[in-house]
């Protein structure tokens, strides 16, 4: 809880509180608002690195597996550069049930800072790492182990952050705290689009693919040192510090074990999250070039139009679950987007163009974005409270490891075998398909609070 929030009524309260975090310094603010604002981008900082170094893996994928998996033909050097990617994914649940242990048990603010390293570690080992010409097969390897480094830590990261900001929320506004965990991310996606963008237009395509695609990843592990200062000022949720007992790794097992229908469903509610948001961001930039044909700085910018739409609807979101409910956004974007995804993906595949590649790009952020606004804090409610952590992070990273991280991987192979470039969209049905049927779920087993 936080007894010094302040008493915001209605949504246009929930609109102005968002402005002015976006926009504002402390002097702007009142002492109340400036700490609730300074307590929640000290938590989230971390989180925002965590999706830059992702990211920035997606975007440059056909340079890195030029470098690391060369190949006389393009597809089998890309696919290897995305399964190299989508790897990263598959260490989530192991991180999420050691690290979100460690979370529960030891505190949030420990756990934050342990993963904000170890991510560090991860992005740095493949921004310096020579490439196959220089040392052979040990390159992809040494690649490979670099992101199995990132998805450990990752595993716990977004629900780590996400439990936090539930947790230091006044009771009615939970949903437009915990939407800022995502939010974070945006402002990585963001950032990472336009640093593409600069060098795409300062480089030569040959200079990217050489040696620019180390750039961004370079300029993560500088910001690292920044993030770390300013995770270290976290203090302790009240929440965690008011219990009596704290479980060790054998009381979280039996625990998940004993909640596995919830982790389940968590796991099929987080799946429309991953798969429309690596769909709309990551797979963005290769798609409109390898398979639309656009130029490389258009995708970027459409991928920064879409961090930048994601950056505004998530809080707005998680604002408007706190009045009227999370249960009715949920269903409403699931459905939405299963009457939706593919025919708009087959209208811009029918006519490619710049100003289509947005239209549907924004279209897809837009129902990413209302959705995991309810969805984020959704999961943490239903998580039983000695496991919040380990539950939440656990179901995430499942999602993310089983269909949400191969996403770029998938729709590149699913277009390659069925010739139709649309679909991608029949993927994110089959999401959106997982959403829906864990919001009725878990409203039978009477999960919801």
């Amino acid at each position: 809880m936080c007894p010094s929030a302040p008493r915001l009524e209605g949504a246009s309260a929930y609109v102005t509180l968002y402005w002015r975090a976006m926009s504002a310094t402390a002097v702007h603010l009142s002492p109340t608002k400036a700490s609730q604002v300074r307590r929640i981008a000290r938590v989230a900082v971390g989180n925002a690195l965590e999706m830059y170094d992702f990211q920035i893996f997606g975007y440059y994928a056909a340079a890195i597996g030029a470098t690391f998996f060369p190949s006389a033909n393009p597809f089998v050097s890309l696919m290897l550069a995305f399964m190299t990617f989508g790897a990263g994914f598959l260490m989530r649940p192991l991180g999420a049930i050691v690290l979100g242990a460690y979370m529960d048990h030891h505190g949030r603010r420990a756990g934050l800072l342990l993963t904000l390293m170890l991510m560090g570690l991860g992005t740095l080992s493949i921004a310096c790492l020579p490439g196959y010409a220089a040392i052979g097969v040990a390159a992809p390897l040494l690649v490979l182990g670099g992101r199995l480094l990132q998805g450990f830590s990752a595993g716990v990261e977004l629900g780590g952050v996400s439990v936090y900001l539930s947790e230091i929320a006044p009771p009615n506004r939970k949903g437009f705290f915990v939407s800022w965990q995502s939010g974070s991310q945006q402002v990585a996606v963001m950032f990472a689009a336009a640093l593409g963008i600069i060098l795409t237009l300062s480089l030569s395509p040959n200079q990217m693919k050489d040696w620019g695609w180390r750039i961004p990843l370079l300029v993560g592990c500088v910001l690292l040192p920044f993030l770390y200062f300013m995770r270290r000022s976290l203090e302790e949720t009240p929440d965690f510090l008011s219990r009596r007992t704290r479980p060790d790794l054998s009381v979280i097992l039996r625990s998940l074990y004993s909640s596995w229908r919830i982790v389940l469903l968590g796991m099929m509610m987080s799946t429309m999250t991953t798969v429309s948001f690596y769909l709309a961001t990551t797979y963005t930039p290769t798609f409109g070039t390898t398979v639309l044909h656009l130029d490389s700085t258009s995708a970027l910018f459409v991928t920064l139009c879409v961090g930048g739409l994601n950056l505004v609807v998530l809080p707005l979101s998680g604002a408007l679950s706190d009045r009227i409910g999370r249960r009715v956004i949920l269903v409403g974007c699931t459905v939405t987007a299963l009457l939706t995804a593919y025919p708009a993906l087959a209208w811009l595949v029918s006519a490619p163009s710049f100003a289509r590649l947005m239209a549907v790009e924004l279209w897809l952020s837009f129902l990413y974005a209302s959705y995991n606004g309810a969805m984020a804090v959704h999961l943490t409610e239903v998580m039983p409270a000695e496991i919040r952590t380990t539950g939440f992070a656990l179901a995430y990273s499942l999602a993310t490891a089983l269909f949400g991280g191969f996403t770029p991987a998938i729709s590149t192979y699913l277009i390659r075998v069925s010739g139709n470039p649309a679909i991608p969209g029949v993927w994110l049905s089959f999401a959106a398909l997982c959403g829906l049927s864990a919001a009725v779920l878990l409203k039978r087993l009477g999960a919801e609070r």
